[in-house]
């Protein structure tokens, strides 16, 4: 992955979330958070 693409890669996932903040209300730090202790939990179970 060049340092163009992970920027713009970048760029856009924060492009998302402050749509999601300012516009969508969608709830994705929440959704994410909940997601990630979900795998977390998944994982654990397999160590």
């Amino acid at each position: 992955m060049t340092n163009q693409i992970a920027l713009v890669l970048g760029l856009l996932i924060l492009g998302l979330f402050a749509a999601d903040a300012l516009v969508l209300h969608w709830g994705l730090p929440v959704l994410l958070g909940k997601e990630l202790a979900s795998m977390i939990e998944y994982l654990s179970f397999w160590h």
